[in-house]
Formats: structure tokens, sequence, C-alpha cells
């Protein structure tokens, strides 16, 4: 048996963020003095570096100052949700199980994600999630999706080839980012995107459950 890798998104895929990103990037345009982004406005963007995705929730001529102190209010506001009490962004059911039986089968596994360092240590911490993951590419270390970068840097980063390496998202950007680095991409419905976005965006596979997920997965630990 070859070494395999998975690659996986986080929000949308492994952590259920939908309602924490729209109600930070809400406050982030309150403070600003402006309305709410649209929640199917706002779940279009995500996984895009995040002046990236502010960018694309404003208007075409917004200044780049705009979109800087917009930048700014997300992750202040981020930050402030996160202080509150009872504040939570659970897994979804079975990821944590499905997390376990790969590593238990000596699955490679790496993470793609548009947060930030900072934030992936938030959620790790809080849900013990590093000691399933062999290496971990976010915003911070270069082009974010969907350029093919961190994809291919993690493939790198443990000497695996393109067809020894999925790709696990919930959104366009992961797909398209997936498919750009010349791997399987596997589209999960959870999340952010719709399934149609997912299968035009070119996914070879899309799930609407976990276990459909899983089977999917184990089976290609096992090659």
């Amino acid at each position: 048996m070859s070494l395999r890798m998975i690659v996986w998104d986080l929000d949308g895929t492994i952590i259920d963020s939908r309602e924490t990103i729209q109600n930070a990037m809400s406050r982030a345009f309150n403070q600003l003095g402006m309305d709410s982004p649209d929640y199917n406005d706002t779940r279009k963007i995500v996984g895009l570096s995040l002046d990236e995705a502010c960018r694309g929730l404003l208007p075409p001529d917004a200044s780049d100052k705009l979109v800087s102190d917009l930048t700014h209010e997300y992750k202040e506001a981020f930050v402030f949700l996160r202080t509150q009490k009872g504040f939570s962004e659970r897994l979804y059911d079975g990821a944590v199980n499905l997390l376990q039986d790969l590593a238990n089968e000596n699955c490679l596994m790496g993470v793609a994600t548009g947060k930030s360092r900072r934030g992936i240590d938030a959620v790790f911490g809080h849900h013990d999630l590093h000691r399933y993951f062999d290496t971990i590419w976010c915003a911070d270390d270069g082009p974010g999706k969907p350029n093919p970068f961190m994809v291919v840097e993690a493939m790198k980063a443990v000497g695996v080839e393109v067809d020894q390496t999925v790709m696990v998202g919930d959104a366009i950007h992961d797909i398209i980012m997936g498919r750009s680095a010349g791997v399987i991409t596997h589209g999960v419905t959870w999340g952010f995107g719709e399934p149609d976005e997912l299968t035009s965006a070119g996914a070879h596979h899309v799930h609407e459950t976990m276990p459909s997920l899983s089977s999917a997965l184990m089976s290609f630990s096992k090659v």
C-alpha cells in the first residue's frame, strides 16, 4: 500500500462556522455604517483570502481603504464573538470519528484553509484536532484559494504525488483549487456550497452525507 493523503478544508467541511462567519461579517459591515450582507452572498466568498473575500462583498468601485477597513473590522468582530459567553463552533457530526478512522489506517492528512494561523490554533485547540494533521497550510502562507498553492505545498511537505492525494471541501474555491493542483476532489454539501455549484466547479464526487464521504475516503486510504 502506497502513501495516501487527504487535504481538508475546515470551514463548512469539518467545522460548522456558518453562523459565526455571517455574524462576524454582519458586525463588520455595521461597524462601518453599512447594511449587513445577505448570507447567500457571504457564503460564496468563504474560503478566499480575507481581503479578497471582503472585496467580493463590496461594490466594484470600493476603495482599497474600505476593503482594508472591512478586513480589520471582520477580524475584530471574530475576536469579539469568540470571547462571548457560550460561544461555540461545533464540529459536524461524524467528523472526528472519520478523522480517527483515517488516522488508524495511517492515512496522511493536511489542511488547506482560508483561515489565519491564529484562527486554526483557536479551533484546533478547542477541539483537540492538531493530532490528526501532518501538514497545515493557510491564508498566512501564500496565495489563497482557488490558487493550487496550498495543496501543492501540502503534497511536497509529506512527499506524495497527485495520484496519492484527494481534496475535500464544501466550496467551489476548494474544488477549483484541488483540480488546479491535479488531484481528485470531493465536494460536501453541508457547508457553504450548493450541490449544483460543486458539480459545476468540476467536483469529481459530491457527498450529501458524512457516511457517503467516509465510505469514499476509507476506500481511498486502503488502495
